[in-house]
């Protein structure tokens, strides 16, 4: 079992912020071209910013381009996701270009290149202490179970995945993942789950042994 320690988390942590930085200046075109694109089709704020937890369960704020719209329906709640995401946001989620700015997160060390994607907060409360496991190392970009399917796996499947990356890391093991990140982002595979604009809400283990359920509009995603 490889754990991320000692000299291997040293690498890994100088590797990701190495990476990060240089990815920050080549991107900036690019990354300013999507602030515009952003801008001009849904207006401020540019970034999609939500706390979530990190390494241990720590809370960080993450940044992402934002793919949606802020519209509520007549009691305030937020429409379904197919509703709000636009046809930019839906362009920028399929080049997985919304994800640029968490290279500014990876930077601060809130998160690693690679590693489990940080969910929401309120799902702490609802992993198996199994799935819990997958908040010991810190979250990535990409991992394990988005070049294994992404948002096109369910749950279980997804947070196995992520199980077995904490189980199995080593810096090859990231270097392969990175990889098969460009080749899953030139096929834009996975994007989102069948059925659902995005993915659906993660009710816990009880709630998801029978047949899926409808996505909820009180989890504003992005």
């Amino acid at each position: 079992m490889q754990r991320q320690v000692g000299a291997g988390l040293f690498l890994k942590r100088c590797m990701d912020r190495l990476a990060a930085a240089l990815g920050l200046v080549c991107l900036a075109p690019v990354m300013a071209v999507t602030a515009l694109l952003v801008w001009a089709s849904m207006g401020r704020p540019i970034f999609f910013r939500q706390v979530r937890p990190g390494r241990g369960g720590r809370s960080f704020q993450l940044v992402k381009f934002r793919t949606m719209l802020s519209a509520h329906d007549a009691e305030g709640k937020p429409l379904p996701d197919a509703q709000r995401i636009t046809r930019v946001g839906q362009f920028l989620r399929s080049a997985s270009l919304d994800e640029l700015p968490q290279l500014w997160n990876v930077l601060r060390g809130d998160m690693s290149l690679v590693g489990p994607r940080p969910l929401l907060v309120e799902y702490l409360t609802r992993y198996s202490a199994e799935q819990a496991r997958r908040h010991d190392v810190l979250p990535g970009i990409t991992g394990w179970a988005q070049v294994n399917g992404r948002n096109a796996l369910g749950w279980d499947e997804r947070f196995r995945l992520d199980v077995w990356y904490v189980d199995n890391w080593s810096v090859a093991l990231d270097v392969k993942i990175l990889a098969l990140t460009v080749l899953r982002v030139v096929q834009r595979q996975g994007i989102s789950y069948a059925g659902d604009a995005t993915m659906f809400e993660f009710l816990g283990n009880a709630a998801h042994a029978g047949p899926q359920p409808a996505p909820s509009q009180a989890a504003t995603r992005r």
